[in-house]
């Protein structure tokens, strides 16, 4: 195989779309809140990303094996003019560098080819004087530190920027953005893109629900639904479990820091 490829079921409409990313990030912010997308929006599985320079990992559940980066989908309420079909990417594992690109390139060319509308990257940040513990790929932001959980935000063109002020999110000033996430937001900017990122500060020490949930709270105005803290609190646990069973048995019990570059959990 040359170059990643996004394959997606062909009963899907992809144009139209507002895609949704949630790579690996601090307090496992990303996977708690694509889960409870998936779950409070009804998004089905549809497919995934596939490379044969990834690991051969499967992430089961509910007794069903599913690829590393896979693919979600579903058509509820969008508030984004045009907007009628929601896309969400989703994976706990840390893409390795030296893929980032390629990848990131394979699923630009895929929203051109699909007229996928509108892009939101969720992503999070260590609380000021913690360390993210992302094996190196964890943002770094200067950011006024308040008693509430802060977020920021990132948008690729005026547009963007302007939905964010309209969201009360504040533009990060200055910051350095690693991994998948980074990728997907310079080439989103080079190519003039309708896509945002909304940023949370997060506690790395555990998977920060309540910071998930101040996600959540701000895709009310992209997406507006419930947001019951329970389930967020539950899902937090169990994935907390689920991801370092998983990690255990793709490292066989080593945690060294080169076994860990490739789960994050």
């Amino acid at each position: 195989m040359d170059a990643p490829s996004l394959r997606i079921n062909a009963a899907i409409e992809n144009e139209n779309a507002m895609v949704i990313t949630c790579f690996p990030s601090v307090g496992m912010v990303s996977s708690i809140v694509a889960h409870y997308l998936i779950d409070h929006l009804d998004l089905e599985f549809v497919g995934g990303l596939v490379d044969d320079r990834l690991p051969a990992l499967a992430l089961i559940q509910q007794g069903v094996p599913l690829p590393p980066i896979r693919a979600y989908a579903g058509k509820p309420q969008c508030t984004i003019e045009g907007c009628d079909q929601v896309i969400l990417l989703m994976s706990e594992m840390v893409v390795p560098e030296s893929l980032v690109h390629k990848i990131v390139w394979s699923l630009f060319e895929w929203s051109k080819e699909h007229k996928v509308l509108a892009g939101v990257v969720v992503d999070a940040f260590a609380k000021a004087g913690m360390k993210g513990g992302m094996e190196g790929v964890d943002p770094v932001v200067e950011y006024v530190d308040t008693d509430d959980i802060d977020v920021v935000g990132i948008g690729c063109n005026e547009t963007t920027r302007a939905m964010l002020e309209q969201m009360g999110i504040p533009l990060l000033e200055t910051g350095v953005i690693r991994g998948m996430n980074a990728g997907i937001l310079g080439e989103a900017s080079r190519r003039g893109l309708g896509t945002m990122s909304i940023m949370v500060e997060a506690d790395p020490r555990f998977p920060d629900a309540r910071a998930a949930a101040a996600v959540i709270e701000r895709l009310n105005a992209l997406l507006p639904m419930e947001l019951p803290q329970e389930p967020l609190l539950e899902e937090a646990e169990l994935l907390e479990a689920q991801l370092k069973s998983m990690m255990e048995s793709a490292t066989g019990g080593n945690d060294s820091p080169s076994s860990n570059a490739m789960l994050y959990g």
